[in-house]
């Protein structure tokens, strides 16, 4: 507005009507600086602890297997290994699981099975890891070494990934709890994408003539297709991190191997096991600097995620969700 009566004529009064607006702008603004503050302030106090290490070891600690506190030689590729591979094996079963989970309650569930479905899903999350751990010792472990272990060996031993023996804890073991744990997280993510599906969608295609499954396929995960990549990723987060139901599954061997029934060890439950143990700086340091690898390992793969999110956002049918 302008003119003789404009308000901007009036600027004390302007601004007084508007001190709300700007006092919420900076608080929001103060709390955006204090997470990007945070983060690299953990960054530097991992850099920081791990300076002897880095000094010691170079690039050449990313890329050596061995792990030795007596001679005091570390490396961290076992690790990494481990970390990558519980990671991957979780994603593989959770995220498949998870989304027909998802799609099972939003879509087809009858109305009175919906609620108490969620309510067991919402309080799987809520269960502490250790308590995972000790369920997986007493219970997953013996049941998947004398039955499903025996069984992928007898079936798929032709492949690396199913042979050698069979001890029980094992990576694939722990890829098995980790998925568990981030079920409900995948699931309840996936269950809020799928309902922000406009019912237009649907209605659309059922018009269209689409029978019920097309209408699931194309018109609800084509249109929350890149939703569901971030539920993904937000359980691969986890994942990457999880630590206590992890160390007392996965056997905490540092080793590479191609067989899934060998025992493994995570970033996180080495620095979990043996951060008491640090008799040595060099060896404080390289669990130090164990950490700050976790810490870039977790932003590379954000990072690498978004930018999948913006592919999928410039093509394809997940295009309008955005």
């Amino acid at each position: 507005m302008t003119g003789p009566f404009s308000l901007a004529r009036f600027s004390p009064l302007r601004k007084s009507a508007h001190w709300p607006d700007r006092s919420f702008r900076w608080m929001a603004l103060l709390a955006v600086a204090a997470i990007i503050g945070l983060i690299g302030l953990v960054g530097w106090q991992l850099y920081s602890g791990s300076r002897l290490a880095v000094e010691k070891f170079g690039f050449s600690f990313l890329t050596s297997t061995k792990w030795d506190p007596v001679s005091d030689e570390f490396g961290a590729l076992p690790f990494i290994f481990g970390t990558l591979v519980s990671s991957l094996i979780a994603l593989i079963i959770a995220v498949p699981l998870g989304i027909a989970t998802a799609l099972f309650l939003t879509e087809m569930a009858p109305q009175k099975m919906r609620q108490p479905a969620i309510m067991v899903i919402e309080m799987l999350a809520a269960v502490p890891s250790v308590i995972f751990g000790l369920w997986g010792i007493f219970v997953l472990i013996p049941w998947l070494r004398d039955h499903l272990f025996q069984w992928l060996r007898d079936t798929l031993g032709f492949l690396p990934f199913f042979q050698g023996p069979i001890y029980g804890v094992s990576m694939l073991a722990g890829g098995i709890i980790v998925a568990i744990m981030i079920l409900p997280i995948v699931t309840a993510i996936s269950r809020e994408i799928l309902r922000s599906v406009p019912k237009l969608q649907r209605e659309a295609a059922y018009a269209l003539g689409a029978t019920h499954w097309e209408v699931i396929r194309i018109a609800v995960l084509g249109y929350a297709q890149r939703g569901l990549f971030g539920a993904a990723v937000l359980g691969l987060g986890r994942a990457l991190g999880e630590t206590m139901a992890v160390t007392m599954v996965i056997g905490n061997r540092p080793e590479i191997k191609a067989s899934l029934f060998a025992p493994g060890y995570t970033l996180a439950s080495v620095i979990a096991n043996e951060f008491t143990e640090a008799t040595s700086d060099v060896y404080l340091n390289s669990l130090f600097e164990l950490g700050l690898v976790l810490f870039a390992l977790t932003i590379l793969v954000n990072a690498a995620a978004q930018l999948m999110l913006r592919r999928l956002a410039g093509s394809g049918p997940g295009k309008v969700a955005g």
